[in-house]
């Protein structure tokens, strides 16, 4: 029995990583990775998908992608796996500062021109037919490559961007870049910011977007402007999507599809662009994900088995008959401080700038609002406590079985990453292996994020130590408190942003979506507290695990700010947000 769920995790892993394999491959694509340097040494990465057929000489026209702020290549692959299947190499980039690439945000033009650079030296690749498309700050590489190389490309994709943000204000002209599609959502976050337009509604009257057409009215959606064969060519698409479904649904992919298409000459298997097959990888992906963190369930309990740290093993003891009002009140402000204090605190943590021990300046800003609410968490137990909860506390035993259980997920995942190249995720959420470089940044912020979840799944369990509670209420409880806050606040979100165009709180649109992933996380930390203390009576097991993989999760997804190859800086998206 105690094999049960590590054997179910390893099964969901392999299932879904080998249909995302499989997915990714269509049609014969080979998939593998790609490693180059920028000009000043820092090491790129990415992946390569190569189609069939071009073993003989033959050559094919390319795209380069680039991902968004604090993503990573692997986010673009339902463009990547599209274009691909029809016929096009596709290099998905990880921007500098991002996934596995060094340097920092924006340095050597985000990446873009090495990258560019690298795609036009492949034996296979038609250089004369290349085409470059990035998402929201993926557009500052794509415009970087495509000004560094004015002759080296024929079009271009914006989805959820706009030329004159992350690169010289004299972009935003009908000349430049050449070829362009601009993919915007009707509801994307962002279009204050990189159209100047309050609503992505209001994006075709935008006067910046009006000068990139060239034209003194309106623009109208689906109409091409210009002349493509002298590179002036334009045309907006307007899907009534969110900014982070751009490159999550059909209405983002389907244009950029259809405008390479149209543009580049040499595809081997021209289809229509409405045919995709990309969801069946992110299913797989999800599958992926669901089963590793079962198998971080069954590790433990597996760890559990082994003769030095079964003496963990102990029933729970209830620090109170009933949880009286007190623990309801206790409980509430658990679930909603959080939610409540993350705008606040995620914007006063911007103040802490990055540095060479800390250089990743949207993990300063959660960590600034963890310790906040860490403060508060200590002040809800030493008012609202109700009983003395009695938790055995075993240092050692905890973290080697701590370690044990998220290294069991870590080596999966190195795994299929290494040996099919997907990783575990699903939309905003996804899992990472560590590279090399980011081993010292992990091990920096990790205890900073052990005191948070000490702190914090002590004081969960302490309220969920009730004489009598049934095991799945325990847990319903306990994911409910933890992501519950989130969960509203998503949806109030974007219940305003449906009904009126706008966010709740319009000028803080990154730090919305980055809430999104809150959700999921946080009610996983809550059913692991309880998986855990429900076996050996302590916090600490449950705490330790939270905090290494919360620290891995964050480290591996977010975006270094400082690096010693390149001074540090801050495009205008991450100023003015």
């Amino acid at each position: 029995m105690r094999y049960r769920l590590a054997a179910l995790g390893a099964i969901l892993i392999i299932a879904g990583s080998v249909l995302a394999f499989l997915v990714q491959g269509s049609g014969g694509v080979e998939v593998r990775e790609a490693r180059w340097r920028t000009p000043e040494g820092a090491v790129m990465s990415g992946l390569l998908y190569r189609p069939p057929g071009l073993e003989a000489g033959r050559r094919a026209p390319a795209v380069l992608l680039s991902h968004g702020y604090i993503n990573t290549r692997e986010m673009q692959s339902p463009f990547a796996i599209e274009l691909a299947r029809r016929g096009f190499v596709v290099l998905a980039m990880d921007m500098t500062g991002h996934g596995g690439s060094g340097g920092n945000v924006g340095a050597a033009g985000f990446g873009g021109p090495s990258a560019l650079a690298f795609l036009r030296s492949q034996p296979f690749v038609d250089r004369d037919q290349i085409g470059l498309a990035g998402h929201s700050m993926g557009g500052g590489p794509v415009l970087a490559a495509a000004r560094a190389e004015p002759e080296g490309y024929r079009a271009v994709v914006l989805v959820g961007s706009a030329p004159g943000l992350f690169g010289p204000p004299d972009e935003v002209r009908p000349d430049f870049p050449r070829n362009l599609n601009v993919v915007f959502g009707g509801l994307d976050e962002f279009s204050a910011l990189m159209w100047r337009t309050p609503k992505g509604t209001d994006l075709p009257g935008s006067e910046k977007l009006k000068a990139v057409f060239g034209v003194a009215s309106p623009v109208e959606p689906g109409r091409i402007y210009g002349d493509p064969t002298l590179g002036t060519a334009r045309r907006l698409d307007l899907p009534r999507i969110t900014h982070p479904w751009e490159h999550f649904s059909s209405g983002g992919v389907a244009p950029a599809v259809d405008w390479m298409q149209a543009r580049l000459e040499g595809e081997a298997r021209p289809l229509p662009a409405g045919d995709q097959v990309w969801v069946w990888k992110e299913a797989g992906t999800l599958l992926a994900l669901v089963g590793a963190g079962l198998l971080l369930l069954g590790a433990f309990e597996l760890a559990l088995g082994l003769p030095w740290l079964g003496q963990l093993r102990r029933s729970p003891e209830p620090a109170a008959a009933v949880r009286g009002i007190g623990g309801w009140l206790a409980l509430g402000l658990t679930a909603v401080l959080p939610a409540l204090t993350y705008l606040p605190f995620m914007k006063l943590g911007a103040l802490w700038f990055p540095s060479a021990l800390f250089p990743q300046w949207v993990q300063n800003q959660l960590l600034a609002w963890a310790l906040a609410n860490t403060v508060l968490a200590i002040v809800i137990a030493l008012f609202l406590r109700r009983g003395r909860p009695v938790f055995s506390v075993d240092i050692p035993r905890s973290l080697v079985a701590a370690v044990l259980s998220v290294g069991a997920v870590a080596l999966a995942l190195a795994a299929v990453d290494r040996l099919l190249h997907v990783d575990f995720r699903f939309w905003v959420i996804g899992f990472r292996p560590l590279t090399e470089a980011r081993w010292p940044i992990f091990l920096a912020y990790l205890p900073l994020w052990t005191l948070h979840c000490v702190i914090v799944v002590r004081g969960l369990c302490a309220l969920l130590a009730v004489d009598g509670a049934s095991r799945r209420l325990t847990y319903l409880t306990a994911a409910g408190v933890m992501g519950g806050g989130f969960f509203v606040l998503a949806a109030l979100q974007y219940a305003t942003l449906f009904a009126t165009g706008l966010l709740l709180t319009p000028t803080q649109p990154l730090n919305v979506i980055v809430a999104l992933q809150f959700v999921p996380l946080l009610a996983l930390v809550g059913i692991i507290a309880v998986f855990t203390w429900r076996r050996t009576n302590s916090y600490l097991p449950g705490a330790l695990i939270c905090a290494l993989f919360l620290s891995w999760y964050v480290t591996s997804g977010t975006a270094n700010h400082w690096s010693a190859e390149y001074p540090m800086t801050f495009p205008p998206a991450a100023r003015d947000r």
